[in-house]
């Protein structure tokens, strides 16, 4: 394999990106599993190290459920819960902390030996390095979101839990990004003008969107108003207003009315993005991503009124989660495409002029 190389590739640093990639969306379908499932709270401590070790006799199981017994979610939500009930829900929780341990050695290790080797080109090492860095910040950001829920709440807190949820997608685009360019080398080609800040804007309006779901997830909110396209037969649900700007966060109706709003917005925005591409007829391929990107909005836009609904059954809670990671996967893909593109056009359609 190439070292540091004209063109400035190396399939084996993309490859291994993009596993970890995979592995991220994993862990985030996992962690909207253990949302779902009541389980974040179960484990009361956190222990980086010795914390990768389950409670491994009867006496162990015992001292955590009393830890577990003594935060008010026992309390005020579980009270009574068997052993075999909190067993229950601590496997969720410490597997979605193993997993998080587990991308972590299989980002650094890789890393210190392609470094090592010399294989990773050598514009994306400082990225590889930042990424490394927002991978340990997200063990502390996760520590911070379930501290919230250990004294004073019977849950997290939601903008708590958004922070958590939109690092780890901040993470997830990052590598998705620079597995790419570590595939195909660097490119000094210009983007279409006015497409490149277009993509931008949506990608970025997708990434909004998912924190909006984050706050609903956090609020409970999907639990509430499961009627379609109303809410309890009005616009808007009821709204504590006296939560003040809170009640942004933490309403339910508010931020599940937000969800929506948001949701309509990117519909209209995405459509109209791939309809545009699809009339310049740009060249490259970015035509067909814009209309990926449209597609999967308006299927994840079903499927969420679907779990909604449906009061957000298990396994419906975590297809949506995960169609949220896939939608943000084709729209990181389509910016990368128009970033990339030469700005060429067939010459049977009109001349560039942007969006």
């Amino acid at each position: 394999m190439k070292r540091f190389i004209s063109g400035d590739q190396s399939r084996a640093v993309a490859i291994w990106l993009f596993a970890c990639a995979v592995l991220v969306f994993c862990m985030v379908v996992v962690g909207g599993v253990t949302r779902l499932t009541g389980s974040g709270l179960s484990i009361t401590e956190w222990k980086p190290i010795m914390g990768a070790l389950p409670p491994m006799n009867a006496a162990d199981w015992q001292v955590a459920f009393e830890k577990y017994r003594a935060i008010p979610q026992y309390a005020q939500v579980n009270a009574g819960m068997s052993m075999g009930d909190f067993q229950g829900i601590f496997w969720w929780e410490w597997a979605h902390r193993l997993f998080g341990r587990l991308i972590g050695v299989a980002f650094f290790l890789p890393f210190v030996v392609f470094l090592i080797l010399r294989r990773v080109p050598r514009r994306l090492i400082v990225r590889c390095a930042v990424l490394l860095g927002l991978g340990g910040l997200q063990g502390f950001i996760g520590w911070w979101m379930v501290s919230s829920g250990l004294s004073e709440r019977v849950d997290v807190a939601p903008e708590r839990l958004a922070t958590h949820l939109g690092l780890a997608l901040l993470i997830f685009m990052g590598l998705i990004w620079t597995g790419l360019e570590a595939w195909n080398g660097e490119s000094h080609a210009r983007s279409p003008q006015g497409w490149s800040r277009a993509a931008g804007v949506l990608l970025g309006a997708v990434f909004i969107q998912c924190l909006l779901g984050g706050l609903v997830a956090g609020a409970k909110a999907g639990f509430i108003y499961t009627d379609w396209p109303m809410m309890n037969g009005a616009i808007l649900g009821p709204v504590d207003w006296g939560k003040g700007a809170l009640a942004f966060l933490h309403d339910q109706a508010l931020v599940q009315f937000n969800h929506r709003i948001w949701a309509y917005g990117l519909l209209i925005g995405g459509t109209v993005y791939a309809v545009q591409a699809w009339r310049w007829r740009l060249a490259e391929g970015l035509g067909v991503s814009a209309f990926v990107v449209a597609a999967a909005l308006w299927l994840q836009a079903l499927m969420g009124i679907v779990t909604l609904v449906h009061a957000v059954p298990l396994w419906l809670g975590a297809l949506h989660q995960a169609g949220a990671a896939l939608v943000l996967t084709a729209a990181t893909l389509n910016l990368w495409l128009v970033r990339r593109s030469q700005a060429r056009l067939f010459t049977s359609g009109p001349r560039s002029r942007g969006l």
